[in-house]
C-alpha cells in the first residue's frame, strides 16, 4: 500500500517546487500532485525540438524523470530527499503535437528505495477537434532515498 512518510507531502512539493528552476526554464508545470503519484504538462517550443520538429528525446526522458521523482518524494519523510538511481525510457513514437503530458507514480515503496514508472503522451490538438493523445514514451525509474547525514 502506497502511503506518505509526511501529512503535509502536497505543500512540501509545492514549495519545493518554487525553487525548482530547471522546470521552470524548459516550462513544465507539475499540475497534480497526489500521494505517489505526479502528472505535468509541457507546451513544446521551438527550443524543445530536434530535426524535423520532434520533440527532443532528452526532454522526454526528463520529464518521465521529474514526474516519477516527484511522486517518490510525496512518500518521504520531511527531512529525507529523493535522487534518481536508475532510468530506463522506452520510445514508442516521436512527439509531433503541442503539448507533452507525464505521469509518474511510485508502484513499490520501499524505505530506502521506492520503484516508479512514467509515461509521456503526445497531444495533437486541432482547431475543432478533441485532442488525440498518444504514448510515445514509457519509463521505469529507482529513487533513493537519502537520509539526513548522507549529504
Amino acid at each position: 500500500m502506497i502511503q506518505s512518510r509526511n501529512p503535509q507531502f502536497e505543500k512540501r512539493v509545492r514549495t519545493f517546487l518554487e525553487r525548482q528552476h530547471f522546470m521552470h526554464l524548459i516550462g513544465f508545470d507539475l499540475q497534480h500532485i497526489a500521494e505517489g503519484r505526479t502528472e505535468g504538462w509541457l507546451t513544446l517550443e521551438e527550443k524543445h525540438k530536434q530535426q524535423k520538429g520532434f520533440a527532443h528525446g532528452g526532454l522526454i526522458a526528463t520529464l518521465a524523470d521529474i514526474t516519477a521523482g516527484f511522486a517518490a518524494y510525496t512518500l518521504v519523510p520531511e527531512d529525507h530527499h529523493v535522487v534518481t538511481a536508475e532510468l530506463k525510457v522506452s520510445y514508442f513514437l516521436p512527439a509531433v503535437g503541442h503539448k507533452l503530458h507525464a505521469i509518474g507514480w511510485v508502484i513499490k515503496q520501499g524505505r530506502k528505495i521506492n520503484f516508479c514508472e512514467a509515461e509521456v503522451w503526445d497531444v495533437v490538438e486541432e482547431a475543432g477537434q478533441e485532442p488525440q493523445r498518444r504514448l510515445i514514451a514509457k519509463a521505469t525509474t529507482s529513487m533513493a532515498t537519502v537520509f539526513p547525514g548522507d549529504f
